[in-house]
């Protein structure tokens, strides 16, 4: 029997993607031993949030943020943590070809059992689409059979068949018992919540507002044959 911890790569586009899309999966896994490698694509300098009251600008909140996705990494168990130093809203500027062939590498390194990315049209900013796409391109040019999934966005799949999904076609993971390690991240990442007042009324309070489960769109063959309550 392999005693290899199994592996996740999360490709992401900003800091804080990770914690408020899916720090609950991200935590979960973390906890079973699943050993995680977070990407960001850029160090969300252009975030339009600067504290409140502010006390960021676009000088110090690259640095800013960069320290605050570390701690939210730590409050989820993540354990690498990589930058490809892209400037924040450009990212669907970059070369795509070099950009797959970046991410193509790190799957080579450390070929994960599964990866965690946005999808390349749903994914709600024109950063998150391109690292998706990107993401979506590196995975083939590597040839290896690796479950992909697309985060999605709160429970608005719940019911899939809205969206012109099937259940079959969709992973929903259970994270009623990582509330308390998700709020911890958004919370790690101050610059962007402090002005959310939710996010610090006491503890039960705050997590009242995460549901039980977060939920991925399967990307491909290898995620399909995979059951709907697991990501491995």
């Amino acid at each position: 029997m392999s005693t290899e911890p199994r592996k996740l790569l999360a490709v992401f586009a900003h800091p804080d993607d990770e914690s408020f899309i899916c720090g609950g999966t991200l935590a979960k896994y973390a906890d079973s031993g699943v050993e995680i490698t977070l990407v960001s694509a850029t160090r969300g300098e252009m975030g339009r949030r600067m504290g409140n009251p502010p006390y960021l600008n676009r000088e110090t909140m690259a640095a800013a943020r960069e320290q605050e996705l570390r701690e939210a990494c730590e409050c989820l168990g993540v354990k690498h943590l990589h930058f490809f130093d892209i400037r924040d809203k450009t990212v669907e500027f970059a070369d795509p070809d070099q950009l797959a062939d970046r991410i193509a590498g790190f799957i080579r390194e450390i070929n994960p059992d599964a990866i965690l990315t946005f999808h390349e049209k749903w994914g709600g900013h024109p950063d998150h689409c391109a690292i998706g796409k990107a993401t979506i391109e590196a995975l083939a040019r590597t040839g290896l059979a690796i479950a992909l999934y697309f985060i999605s966005f709160g429970d608005s799949l719940a019911y899939p068949e809205a969206y012109g999904y099937t259940q079959e076609e969709i992973a929903r993971i259970d994270v009623s018992r990582y509330k308390k390690a998700k709020l911890a991240a958004f919370r790690a990442h101050r610059c962007q919540t402090e002005i959310d007042e939710w996010v610090w009324l006491p503890d039960r309070q705050a997590m009242g507002r995460f549901g039980d489960h977060e939920y991925f769109i399967k990307g491909n063959k290898e995620a399909l044959k995979l059951g709907k309550a697991d990501l491995f």
